[in-house]
């Protein structure tokens, strides 16, 4: 696909008029090239290109070795030989008189650029005209003045300086002078990888029946791969089923300078101690597809550099996203990534220390299971996607870019739906992304999952959609008693069974309602029908506001299908009830329903416009618009959104809770604002719909993505510092939901 036909493929979701060749170029090594700068560049353009193309689009400027060029993929536009300091000069010239290149991304090592110390960039630096920034993937404490002169001329040309880790903002103060308001912290990324057991993995690289350490990278001598082989003996006398394998070929200058020499001594101490058996060479370059799976077979990942001042590790920030245990040398970057018991250090150059540390963890399998949690868990905020979303940031400021919602989003996935799923509903929790049995099914989970799953049919037409639809309304029927009551919590022996509990009731009806008006299956419509009807004299007798809510969305979808006198009267007077409650609690400063707001408080004004739009009765609407401009103006604080927050909610002369805050929350606003813009036609509230969408996908506090694009899941909560790492059924569906409807309405238009 070209690049006008990626741009033609894009959701059409917002008036304003698309910003192209908005081109960000990264200045540095790319594959086919190998080495962990070329793959860097190669992940950070591909994920800023999938998350915010057409607005920002990535660009490689390639450095070549002299006289080598590669076979460059498309997204290379220009080459510069890196030992031509001629080259630096003409191509700065060149781009100064391409438009469409709007800023140069330097990726800094000393290795990679032509001359002393890498110093043929400086000329770059003096014609470039173009905004630069730098990310430097190293910072040498206590330079010499060449090696300081190159650092501070970038620092000093760039817009902004970007660190990998905290303690080299602290170097570049201190022992280069540059200015801290210049230098961001964005940690390495890493790919999206599920959190799962080595076991199955360990099958698949041949490896079953063995705990498995690794090492991968390309080798070079200061690997100090030797000690972490010294070490093996005293390790398989304690744990004899373990092997090292140690994956990656010769880095290609070393093995141009030297040959296999490092690799053939590793070899020849593995002989010496009588480790054949034990320690593996896989001498391969891997691809990330295969980096993953050898990490994710991993019991402990070895991190040998003996380079104390090394400040980024490619290699350790993997092992950390795939929830691996890092057993690390005394590296600055391990000290500070590793630190709080997110794995261990070694002391430097022992084995002794190596194999004590190993054994620490495998005669512990609590510790060993903690620590893997607290490596995934701290190593969300590092997902390729999230930095991407950090890197916009710096580029928007630097480039004056308006901060619009991109509309690519991602493609919808039942994947996790289908996995938390089972022949009789679907299950309320997950520990990490594994189904929960033991935390039983809610008829509220079943009532969204219906309403997900008859909108995902209704759109996609798909006989697995149909089934899942099928399995959600049987559970609700065996939840049904012969009196129209239902029944909320089964199988869930932490939970009592409430079969009066308002809100599952409302939501339930919601669910049934919507059912019968969408569902492209008529068997099933008329099953939804048939359980309506049995419950529906209940309504009347509810009174928690949400509830009523719920019940109006249901019984309006109900009378679309099925107008009768005695439905709309009956949303007629819920939705008085919701009027009566707005004037008994609203005041100057107040515009709500109750004196607290909670969660999902969009689906009350939404119910009114639904009720107006069905009755023609204005005092709904001037309600529903009332509240849902209050709502709005609490959550929209300066283009970000903060939502109600859980824990301690917003009571009516009080502080409001800013964390943690829900997906149910944000899915809530996509549906109100996408009904209130098909009823008002408020091109603002659409706006408003797109940009709820976005705090599934980073804007939020944190910054981060709650939606799980690996598993189709999504995170339980956004806290104060951290994602709640669970994805729940009621935070899958939410998300499953907001985007569906967003994908009905972009179809609709």
């Amino acid at each position: 696909m070209d690049e006008e036909d990626e741009d033609s493929n894009q959701d059409d979701t917002n008036s304003e008029p698309i910003v192209k060749n908005n081109l960000i170029c990264f200045l540095g090594n790319f594959p086919p090239k190998e080495c962990g700068i070329a793959t860097f560049t190669q992940d950070l353009s591909s994920a800023i290109n999938k998350k915010f193309n057409p607005q920002l689009k990535s660009r490689i400027i390639a450095l070549n070795d002299d006289n080598h060029t590669h076979d460059y993929d498309d997204n290379v536009i220009i080459e510069i030989n890196k030992d031509d300091i001629d080259d630096y000069i003409e191509t700065a010239k060149k781009i100064n008189k391409m438009d469409e290149i709007k800023l140069i991304c330097i990726q800094h090592e000393f290795g990679i650029f032509g001359g002393d110390h890498g110093n043929h960039i400086l000329p770059f630096l003096e014609i470039i005209n173009k905004p630069i920034a730098v990310i430097f993937h190293s910072v040498l404490p206590n330079p010499d003045t060449a090696i300081k002169r190159i650092v501070k001329s970038l620092c000093e040309k760039s817009s902004a300086t970007i660190v990998m880790a905290k303690k080299a903002i602290e170097i570049l103060k201190d022992d280069y002078g540059i200015d801290e308001e210049k230098i961001f912290f964005i940690p390495h990324g890493i790919p999206s990888v599920p959190f799962v057991d080595q076991e199955s993995y360990k099958q698949k690289i041949g490896v079953q029946g063995k705990t498995l350490i690794s090492t991968f990278g390309l080798l070079s001598r200061g690997k100090g791969m030797e000690y972490m082989i010294r070490a093996m003996p005293a390790i398989i006398k304690k744990h004899p089923n373990v092997q090292y394998l140690i994956i990656g070929e010769t880095h290609p200058v070393v093995r141009r300078e030297e040959g296999e020499s490092y690799r053939n001594e590793l070899m020849r101490e593995v002989k010496k101690l009588g480790l054949k058996d034990h320690v593996k060479f896989y001498n391969k370059f891997l691809s990330l597809k295969e980096i993953v799976e050898h990490l994710l077979a991993t019991d402990i990942y070895a991190c040998t550099n003996l380079d104390k001042n090394q400040i980024v590790s490619g290699t350790l920030s993997y092992a950390l996203g795939c929830g691996r245990i890092v057993v690390s040398s005394p590296i600055e970057y391990a000290k500070e990534f590793l630190s709080e018991d997110r794995g261990m250090i070694v002391k430097d150059r022992s084995p002794e220390s190596y194999a004590e540390k190993i054994d620490t963890i495998l005669s512990d399998r609590d510790l060993k299971k903690l620590i893997e949690r607290k490596a995934y868990s701290y190593s969300r905020p590092m997902t390729w996607q999230n930095v991407a979303i950090s890197y916009r940031k710096i580029f928007n400021k630097i480039l004056k870019l308006k901060n619009r919602e991109i509309e690519r989003l991602p493609e919808i996935k039942l994947d996790h739906l289908k996995k938390m799923t089972d022949d009789f509903g679907m299950i309320q929790f997950c520990n990490h992304s594994d189904p929960d049995k033991k935390s039983g099914y809610t008829i509220d989970d079943n009532s969204r999952a219906l309403i997900a799953s008859v909108l995902h049919d209704k759109i996609f037409s798909s006989q697995e959609s149909k089934d899942l639809s099928r399995i959600y309304l049987n559970f609700i029927d065996s939840c049904q008693s012969e009196t129209g009551h239902l029944q909320n919590n089964v199988e869930n022996e932490n939970e009592i069974s409430d079969a009066k509990s308002d809100d599952s009731f409302g939501r339930t009806i919601w669910a049934l309602g919507y059912t019968i008006n969408k569902s492209e299956d008529s068997q099933i419509a008329e099953e939804a029908e048939r359980l309506i009807k049995k419950s529906i004299h209940h309504i009347q007798k509810i009174k928690s506001p949400r509830a009523v809510a719920f019940s109006i969305i249901g019984l309006y979808h109900y009378q679309k299908k099925y107008p009768n006198q005695e439905t709309l009267d009956l949303i007629k007077k819920l939705a008085d009830y919701l009027a009566q409650r707005y004037d008994l609690e609203s005041s100057e400063e107040w515009h709500w329903f109750e004196e607290t707001l909670s969660y999902s408080n969009s689906k009350l004004p939404e119910a009114l416009y639904l009720a107006y739009e069905i009755t023609g009765d204005q005092k709904y609407l001037e309600v529903a618009e009332k509240t849902l401009n209050f709502l709005t103006e609490l959550i929209f604080v300066k283009d970000n959104i903060f939502l109600i927050g859980q824990n301690g909610w917003y009571k009516k002369a009080g502080k409001r809770a800013f964390y943690d805050q829900q997906p149910v929350d944000a899915s809530s606003l996509v549906q109100t604002y996408l009904t209130a813009h098909s009823i008002t036609q408020n091109p603002e509230y659409h706006k408003k719909a797109m940009a709820s969408i976005h705090w599934f996908y980073g804007k939020n506090p944190l910054s981060q993505m709650v939606y799980d694009e690996t598993t189709g899941g999504c995170f339980d909560g956004v806290g104060e510092h951290s994602l709640n790492m669970n994805q729940g059924a009621e935070s899958t569906l939410s998300y499953l939901i907001a985007r569906l409807f967003i994908e009905e309405a972009k179809r609709n238009k």
